[in-house]
């Protein structure tokens, strides 16, 4: 046989092993989710545009403005800006010169996130990179003059154990296309033929992102976006048809329903093991996505909070999604550079229990609040993570089955004593630890072995 015949026949052989998927959500939905996305459970979202610049009351600025002329937004822009000001005159003022994408990944780094999410492009239409289908409103022809999503993605690739994701708006509010679509009740396809899917390619061909978020459909459903027969390309032939991963948002009615993992909506959170793999996508602050200079101090989640919510998503099965807002010209607020940081301190501690973790029989103690379970089979380990440190030096876990073989430990201590209680569980006994003697101080996490 010839060395031809014999790579032909090799090719054809991993064409056969390489699953074919069609572009159906039957099909679409087979394929298994990469392994590496439910291992790393914690990433950064990243909401920066246009929007950054007036940085006042949510990413939705244009649309409340504009369009329901929501009276906060009215007032803001009658004190502030002459009458002619359009929110297209935003665009220069968004200048990132203090942008640095080697500083905002160490800060990421050291978050102990495993994957950063950045918006490509929100509903504003304005593309972070020089997309040739937004002709001018880009951050290459106005404003920053860069391709900032160029120079994220090659920061990012730095860190080995970091994973770009891009975030992509299927519509745009105020697109003439989109507004022609929808006015024939998405009959006709001229915008997401002419702009979403060239831009999506062009996303996925150009920086090889492993997770894309999508987000957006504007009420049309997914065969408007043809949404089956770009995930079909995206599974089968694109660059990162092997590692990628993406969510749920592909047009109405496909959300908590198809795709590969589910978001379900913002800030999601079912307090309970679901059958599909799920993330909640939050924000610090609680009032917007996007960076507010006025917001309080108040509005934004404290680290107890957030140890909270990580813990919480991680033992029902999910991945979390904390979000923050870069200002306008291109800095992480201390604000949000503080938390990431106590974020991985945290990690640095008690990510033992939250890496490569699967979910328990059992998600929360049903004696003991504030108590939340993650388990690793591979090691036969059980994990308990206490969210308020126990007054009385000791605290009861009624969940786990104990054996002659059950050993306790705490994370960043050691080993502790414990004893069988009726009618089933334990009570360890914690060490009596000052202030300065906390392996951790936000959510403590006991390591149990020997124990069903």
């Amino acid at each position: 046989m010839g060395a031809l015949t014999v790579v032909s026949v090799f090719l054809l052989m991993i064409g056969a092993i390489r699953a074919r998927y069609e572009p159906n959500w039957e099909s679409i939905d087979s394929r298994p989710l990469p392994e590496w996305y439910d291992q790393a459970k914690f990433g950064i979202f990243i909401h920066w545009g246009v929007f950054s610049v007036p940085s006042f009351g949510s990413e939705w600025f244009w649309w409340y403005w504009q369009k329901q002329k929501l009276k906060p937004y009215v007032d803001f822009m009658e004190r502030n800006y002459p009458p002619e000001f359009k929110y297209q005159d935003f665009a220069p003022q968004f200048t990132a010169e203090f942008f640095d994408a080697k500083e905002w990944t160490d800060i990421f780094a050291s978050s102990g996130a495993k994957y950063i999410v950045l918006t490509t492009k929100h509903h504003e239409g304005f593309t972070l990179w020089g997309s040739k289908n937004s002709w001018n409103w880009n951050a290459v022809d106005v404003g920053p003059k860069r391709d900032l999503v160029d120079e994220v993605v090659t920061a990012l690739r730095t860190y080995s154990d970091l994973h770009v994701g891009l975030y992509h708006s299927l519509f745009e509010w105020f697109n003439p296309l989109f507004e022609l679509d929808a006015a024939n009740v998405f009959t006709t396809n001229y915008f997401p033929t002419s702009k979403t899917l060239p831009e999506l390619y062009e996303l996925v061909v150009k920086y090889k992102p492993e997770v894309l978020w999508s987000d957006g459909d504007g009420n049309a459903p997914d065969k408007y976006w043809n949404s089956t027969g770009f995930l079909a390309w995206l599974y089968n032939d694109s660059p990162v048809r092997d590692t990628v991963v993406t969510n749920d948002r592909w047009g109405a009615g496909s959300i908590c329903t198809h795709g590969g993992y589910y978001t379900c909506n913002d800030r999601y959170q079912p307090g309970h093991l679901l059958k599909h793999k799920w993330e909640n996508c939050m924000t610090i602050d609680t009032k917007s996505w996007s960076y507010r200079r006025n917001a309080p101090l108040s509005d934004y989640l404290t680290i107890e909070q957030l140890v909270a919510t990580l813990v919480e998503t991680v033992s029902c099965g999910g991945n979390l999604l904390m979000n923050i807002g870069p200002t306008r010209d291109g800095r992480i607020s201390p604000i949000f550079e503080e938390r990431l940081r106590q974020m991985g301190q945290w990690l640095k501690v008690n990510g033992d229990a939250i890496y490569n973790t699967t979910a328990w029989r059992a998600q929360n103690d049903s004696l003991t609040p504030n108590m939340w379970y993650t388990s690793k089979p591979q090691e036969k380990a059980i994990f308990s993570i206490l969210l308020e440190w126990p007054k009385n030096g000791s605290v009861i876990l009624s969940e786990p089955v104990v054996t002659g073989q059950t050993q306790v430990e705490l994370l960043g201590h050691g080993s502790l004593k414990w004893e069988p209680v009726k009618p089933s569980g334990l009570q360890v006994f914690l060490p009596p630890l000052s202030f300065g003697q906390m392996p951790c101080q936000w959510g403590w996490t006991l390591r149990l072995t020997g124990t069903t």
